[in-house]
């Protein structure tokens, strides 16, 4: 297992949330932080601190992506017209590993990246195995043929915590998906508070 793979168990008694909703987090056990210092009564945060958690809430939710792209994608998403705010979870949403996820195809958004990098994902009749592929209006995805009776596969589809979002058009009888359109943030079926305006204000500093 991964390093990052392993920051999953962490992000959420760090952020003290359940941020993908899942019924084993040991945040429905334990709500304070990890290491011996989590239980200590923590102080109020200031507006700094509660942007950074804003910042690294979201950063964690997807992957625990890098620093460096997520950096990136707010970058793009304040060239583009309208709200930044709202672009950057259209942009995020837009990424192959999260569409994966939300499509069910796989259990969690470590698993989408692992599953695009070994190849088991088409884009359009062709293999992608970059996580980070952004992905168009009109895309469709499916699970390579070899790979639809993987356990994971069969599994993932079966998990009663979460849905498939209305801006996918998905059939697991055939393991396919189309991107259907760009969604904001109400669209978004985060399982806590997401607040991208605050990522902005933490950027725009």
């Amino acid at each position: 297992m991964t390093k990052r793979s392993e920051a999953k168990y962490k992000i959420d008694r760090r952020m003290g949330q359940n941020i993908w909703g899942r019924p084993k987090s040991p945040v429905n056990r334990r709500e304070y932080g990890p290491g011996q210092h989590g239980q200590r009564r923590k102080g109020k945060l200031s507006d700094f601190g509660v942007q950074l958690r804003a910042k690294q809430k979201l950063k964690g939710y997807y992957a625990n992506i890098s620093e460096r792209q997520f950096h990136g994608i707010y970058v793009e998403a304040g060239r583009l017209k309208g709200d930044t705010g709202e672009n950057l979870i259209g942009l995020l949403e837009r990424r192959l590993d999260t569409v994966i996820y939300r499509a069910k195809f796989v259990s969690t958004m470590f698993a989408a990246r692992q599953f695009i990098n070994h190849g088991h994902v088409k884009v359009n009749g062709r293999r992608v195995n970059i996580g980070s592929y952004k992905l168009k209006v009109g895309d469709t995805i499916e699970v390579k043929e070899s790979s639809k009776q993987l356990t994971p596969v069969l599994e993932a589809i079966q998990l009663p915590e979460r849905d498939v979002p209305d801006f996918l058009e998905v059939d697991h009888s055939k393991m396919t998906a189309k991107f259907v359109r760009i969604p904001g943030l109400s669209d978004v079926p985060f399982p806590v508070q997401m607040e991208p305006h605050l990522i902005v204000e933490f950027y725009s500093r």
